[in-house]
């Protein structure tokens, strides 16, 4: 690791810690000609699948765009934010295990609706609304009936 203050190569840790619940490792490092100290973060780099459109078009996971629709369908309501960052590193979490470099944008959305349901009900119903394209009162009746019997 080159030292942020004198360019040098030559650092030693002095000290590593496990932080962020596991997922980070924090090293405190001294330089060796300067003896500066300085910390670094060490995180496992995960790939995420590419997501493929219902168009074809294939891009890259954006997790903000993740985010923005579970707030969007959670707007109003009362779930806190720490509930939907757990939601958010589950269903990333979920993509990832997949093993799979490619997965169809159907499936996130799936994950989406599966976790909105775990969360908040009328959330869920928001989110189906669109996803699914209700196109009249029977939808939204057939949909709060499958979400009753579970």
């Amino acid at each position: 690791m080159h030292c942020p203050f004198c360019g040098v190569e030559d650092t030693r840790v002095v000290d590593s810690r496990l932080v962020a619940g596991g997922a980070q490792v924090r090293r405190r490092r001294a330089c060796n000609l300067c003896h500066e100290r300085f910390t670094t973060y060490e995180s496992a780099e995960l790939l995420m699948p590419h997501v493929v459109k219902s168009n074809g078009v294939r891009e890259p996971f954006n997790e903000g765009k993740l985010r923005a629709g579970l707030q969007k369908a959670l707007e109003k309501r009362p779930v806190s934010t720490e509930q939907v960052e757990r939601a958010i590193g589950t269903i990333c979490h979920r993509l990832r295990a997949s093993g799979e470099r490619e997965i169809p944008s159907g499936e996130i959305g799936e994950a989406v609706m599966d976790a909105l349901r775990d969360l908040d009900a009328v959330a869920y119903v928001r989110f189906a609304s669109v996803y699914r394209q209700f196109e009249d009162i029977c939808a939204f009746r057939k949909e709060l009936d499958e979400l009753e019997k579970q």
